[in-house]
């Protein structure tokens, strides 16, 4: 009878602790998990749990920005690449293409969307929100550019991203600014000392790497697996903008120390030059910009950017270059119809050529067109008395932006190789006597052109 009575209370003891785990198997399920964000039911179709939880961590998201009125944009290169194959089904189809989870619920470790500063302003509102419903979050702060000069080395900061993260998917929220160059801007992603380098695998981040420049998008509101999202009306465009974007700072603590050296020619002329000079920059690069051509601020001009983040008074011109694959018939005539005629014509397009248009008074504006070889690049220029040809080489480079007298501009991302091969080491030390045949660190001869040639590769205005 006793061993009856202790089987019995066994087995009791067994009953209840199973009763007891499922309970809390259950409790968790249904409370815990959703207000952790560990665990989420299926979202439409037939998708896994872990491709469900993508997309309800994008949906809380949006519900918490919503609440406070905050509006984003889709900038996910992954999710935009996605969408761009259906853009036109997407555009037509209110409710979304699919009846399947197939944007949000593409495998990545988390969703990136685009803010506009200047359209919100409270977040210690939006964090407390966000700690509710289950969100971690980081916010990474550093020193705003804008507010750089020759006058003044700011030491304000401002914040550039943040990362709200829930169950195993971050959200990454990158802050654009409008610059002066009428462009928006969004800075690198560098942690602080203090913070976790765990939170989210950072290097994955598409818009940390680098400071990137952007033109202000169209934005459309579109559904996109149920959920309401605007994204860049044209993305493939977006995405395009997106693999050229980096942005080089003018480097305004270099060019105190410069100053400090050699004093800043502030006379009536230099600056009545510089008026002109950045008058007809913004003529050229709208202009350009108009064919659809790329170009790069180049020689004198790039190393006033690079030394002094100003246009040097004595260089009489501005200079840019063009890679000669991108050369269009239609530059010379668009010039011209700008109001700046071709003044001469160097060379041709297959060798050397070099195009130069008469600015405001004696302010010209020369263009360089590079040739690439395998293991460098190349301008050339021509003496129009001898024939003679020259030959500039320069390393290989990509382009960047920059800012440059209220521009949004490119400039060489490899800028000090790129100024180095010019002017020397010595390219700190301004030199007023300057002769292109010679003065050049890289300049080589490049022969004669034929006689017979003269009046196609020598045409003087």
């Amino acid at each position: 009878m006793q061993k009856i009575n202790r089987n019995v209370v066994l087995a009791l003891l067994s009953l209840t602790s199973l009763i007891f785990l499922l309970f809390q198997l259950c409790y968790y399920k249904f409370y815990l998990s959703q207000k952790n964000g560990a665990a989420f039911s299926k979202v439409r179709g037939s998708q896994s749990g872990q491709d469900s939880t993508r997309w309800h961590v994008v949906r809380k998201f949006l519900g918490l920005i919503s609440s406070h009125n905050i509006p984003v944009y889709l900038i996910d290169p992954l999710i935009l690449g996605l969408v761009d194959k259906d853009i036109e089904q997407i555009r037509s189809s209110p409710d979304g293409p699919s009846p399947e989870c197939k944007y949000f619920c593409a495998p990545r470790d988390f969703t990136t969307f685009a803010l506009l500063d200047k359209t919100w302003k409270h977040e210690v509102g939006l964090f407390r929100t966000a700690e509710k419903m289950g969100f971690q979050w980081l916010k990474i702060i550093n020193k705003d550019p804008r507010l750089d000069g020759m006058d003044d080395l700011s030491g304000m900061e401002i914040p550039l991203h943040y990362i709200f993260k829930l169950a195993s998917h971050a959200i990454h929220l990158v802050v654009f600014y409008e610059r002066s160059g009428n462009f928006l801007w969004h800075g690198p992603l560098r942690l602080k000392q203090h913070m976790d380098r765990k939170f989210v695998p950072f290097r994955k981040l598409h818009f940390g790497r680098y400071p990137g420049a952007y033109e202000k998008p169209e934005l459309l509101l579109v559904s996109i697996d149920d959920l309401k999202v605007q994204i860049p009306k044209n993305p493939s465009s977006f995405l395009e903008e997106m693999s050229h974007s980096r942005f080089l700072e003018c480097r305004y603590r270099e060019a105190r120390a410069f100053f400090q050296l050699y004093p800043d020619d502030v006379s009536l002329d230099a600056v009545e030059f510089r008026k002109k000079a950045k008058s007809l920059l913004h003529l050229a690069a709208l202009t350009l910009n108009n064919l659809g051509v790329k170009f790069w601020l180049s020689s004198g001009t790039c190393l006033g950017w690079y030394r002094q983040c100003n246009v040097i008074p004595h260089s009489k011109d501005v200079d840019l270059g063009i890679f000669i694959r991108d050369y269009k018939a239609d530059i010379i005539p668009a010039f011209k119809n700008a109001g700046l005629p071709l003044k001469h014509k160097f060379g041709k397009v297959e060798d050397s050529l070099e195009l130069s248009f008469q600015g405001e008074d004696d302010v010209k504006l020369d263009i360089f067109f590079f040739y690439e070889e395998d293991d460098h690049i190349w301008n050339g220029g021509t003496q129009a008395k001898s024939g003679k040809k020259f030959k500039y080489l320069f390393p290989k480079f990509t382009l960047c932006w920059t800012e440059f007298v209220e521009l949004k501009v490119h400039v060489p991302c490899e800028t000090l190789q790129y100024v180095e091969a010019n002017y020397g080491p010595e390219w700190k030390v301004p030199v007023k006597a300057w002769d292109w045949k010679s003065s050049p660190f890289n300049v080589q001869d490049n022969g004669v052109w034929p006689i017979d040639e003269w009046d196609n590769v020598i045409q003087i205005y």
